[in-house]
């Protein structure tokens, strides 16, 4: 403010010399005077306009320092509110973590109580398997049925296509009376069930049984003509044929003879091996 009110004093008076100077009066000192204020006036302008100009720049500066001040407090503002949302998030976060801990662990109590339960009847059905196992032990063996009846039932679990059940039964019955005719029966059809489910080694053996152990009985015919079949089924073409002409040779008139004769036929092979021709070595 003082700065701003000489300028107007020393023009004041200035003016005041010159009205009580008379112009015609004016003197050297008095130009010389004037020139002086003239100049001082001028210092005092330029001093102004620096004074001005350098207002202007601190004001600027102290502006970008206020408007940085501001950014900076926002800033630290915000981050003050990150931090804390975090702690709040975190602190919320373990809560979270130890629920599902204690969760976990009355899971594990209730996995330890259930197991324990689990061993005690395991335990149990142990020890009355045990005792189960002694008293089979102890007991005397099963008597087996009569001849007549373990065979009828076999034979009429076979035609009723109960072919499991005929099995167990045809293989109990060789067990239990392996020396009676009804045994070459019980291999016959144990030998036509493997048959029927394509098990061809196993029927050829079994006729075999019936051959070798019964061939007075009345299905060696049919075992001879079976077993030439499975042969044929098996790859074994040479022995199955001969098979199938022993069948035709032993038992002409039967029905078991014609059957191997159409087998025969479908093979492309005569029912009796040629005879060598005369002059040829046999």
């Amino acid at each position: 403010m003082k700065t701003q009110r000489a300028p107007l004093i020393l023009a004041l008076l200035a003016a005041l010399i010159f009205s009580t100077i008379p112009a015609w009066g004016a003197s050297k000192e008095i130009i010389q005077l004037q020139t002086q204020v003239q100049a001082l006036q001028d210092q005092m302008s330029r001093m102004q306009q620096a004074f001005d100009e350098r207002m202007g720049v601190m004001k600027n500066l102290v502006e970008q320092d206020t408007d940085t001040v501001n950014k900076v407090a926002t800033a630290v503002a915000n981050l003050q509110a990150s931090l804390e949302k975090q702690q709040a998030d975190s602190g919320g976060r373990v809560e979270q973590v130890s629920g599902q801990i204690q969760a976990l662990n009355d899971t594990m109590d209730e996995l330890k109580v259930r197991l324990s339960k689990l061993s005690k009847q395991l335990e149990d059905m142990q020890a009355a398997q045990q005792n189960l196992s002694a008293q089979q032990a102890q007991a005397p063996p099963a008597q087996a049925p009569p001849p007549d009846v373990l065979y009828n039932n076999a034979l009429r679990d076979y035609n009723g296509g109960k072919n499991d059940i005929a099995s167990q039964e045809f293989g109990d019955f060789i067990k239990f009376y392996p020396n009676t005719d009804l045994a070459g029966n019980s291999y016959f059809y144990l030998a036509e069930l493997q048959f029927k489910q394509g098990n061809y080694q196993q029927a050829v053996q079994n006729y075999d049984q019936v051959l070798q152990n019964f061939p007075s009985g009345n299905k060696a015919a049919a075992a001879q003509l079976k077993k030439g079949m499975a042969l044929v089924q098996l790859g074994q073409k040479d022995e199955g044929i001969r098979e199938l002409r022993h069948v035709v040779q032993r038992y002409p008139r039967t029905n078991e003879a014609l059957q191997a004769k159409e087998a025969l036929r479908k093979l492309g092979v005569a029912s009796t091996a040629s005879k060598p021709s005369a002059g040829r070595p046999q």
